[in-house]
């Protein structure tokens, strides 16, 4: 998780890939894991997600 990532943000993109897991997207990262979720946290640790968080201009 970056420096400015919040937990929020993290949970979000693990539940995106997850969903995406689960329903038969490519796993990213040689992994032993099964669970959608799992596999997930474990490409968020090796930091090859596909997803970048877009912030609103907050003035």
């Amino acid at each position: 998780m970056s420096a400015q990532e919040s937990r929020y943000e993290k949970a979000r993109k693990l539940g995106a890939r997850a969903l995406q897991l689960a329903h038969g997207a490519p796993v990213l990262i040689e992994t032993d894991q099964t669970q959608p979720i799992l596999i997930a946290a474990e490409e968020y640790d090796a930091d090859v997600l596909p997803f970048t968080v877009k912030r609103g201009d907050h003035n």
